[in-house]
C-alpha cells in the first residue's frame, strides 16, 4: 500500500466495527477496505453504497459480479480481477469464470448476459459513445430501465474503486491468487 492505513489493531469507532464486521465474515481485513482508512471518513459512505448497488441489484448477486470482473479486466485492475475470479469461480465455476474473463461473448452465457456485459464494458471503456442504440439494444434483450440503470451503477462502481485501489496500491491478497500461475498472469490484466 502507498499510503498509510488504519490497522485493525489500531481501528476505532464506525472503522472497527466495519473491521470486525469484515474479520467475522471473511477472516480477514481485505486491503480493498484499509486502503478507504487513508481517509476513515469516506470507508463508511463507500462501504454502504457497495452493499446498497450489490444488494440491490436486480439482476442478482452472479450478474453483479460478472459485471465486475469485465469492468476490471478494461480498467484494468489486476487488483479486483482476481478477487471477483475467486468469488465467481465458487458460484459459477472456474472454468466458466476462465472463460468469461477471456472473452465473455464466447462462455456460454444468455444473449441477455451478453448485452449486460458489453453494455458494461463499454462503459469502463469510454462511455461517453454510448447512445440510445445501445440502450434501446438491452431492452430488446429484456432488460429494464431498472436493469440498464443498475448495470452502469455496478460498472461505474466498480470503475471508480478499481481505480482508487491502484492510485493506492492495494495489491490482492494472496489467498485470491489462482493457485495456476498461468491464469495468475491472465488475471494480472494491471499491475502485476
Amino acid at each position: 500500500m502507498f499510503v498509510r492505513t488504519i490497522e485493525p489493531a489500531e481501528a476505532e469507532g464506525e472503522v472497527a466495527s466495519i473491521y470486525e464486521n469484515e474479520m467475522a465474515s471473511m477472516g480477514r481485513v481485505m486491503e480493498a477496505t484499509r486502503c478507504w482508512t487513508a481517509r476513515a471518513d469516506i470507508l463508511a459512505p463507500v462501504e454502504h453504497l457497495l452493499h446498497q448497488i450489490r444488494d440491490g441489484f436486480s439482476l442478482g448477486l452472479v450478474n453483479f459480479r460478472l459485471i465486475t470482473l469485465v469492468a476490471a479486466k478494461h480498467v484494468p485492475s489486476s487488483y479486483c480481477s482476481h478477487v471477483y475470479f475467486k468469488a465467481l469461480s465458487t458460484m459459477i465455476g472456474r472454468e466458466q469464470a476462465l472463460a468469461v474473463h477471456r472473452d465473455y461473448r464466447n462462455a456460454d452465457l444468455t444473449d441477455q448476459q451478453v448485452a449486460m456485459l458489453a453494455y458494461a464494458e463499454r462503459i469502463t471503456v469510454d462511455a461517453s459513445r454510448i447512445g440510445q442504440d445501445d440502450i434501446d439494444s438491452l431492452r430488446a434483450v429484456g432488460l429494464t430501465d431498472r436493469n440498464i440503470a443498475d448495470i452502469a451503477l455496478a460498472a461505474s462502481f466498480r470503475n471508480f474503486l478499481s481505480r482508487y485501489f491502484d492510485a493506492v496500491g492495494a495489491e490482492a491478497e494472496p489467498e485470491f491468487l489462482d493457485d495456476d500461475l498461468s491464469v495468475r498472469r491472465q488475471l494480472s490484466v494491471g499491475r502485476r
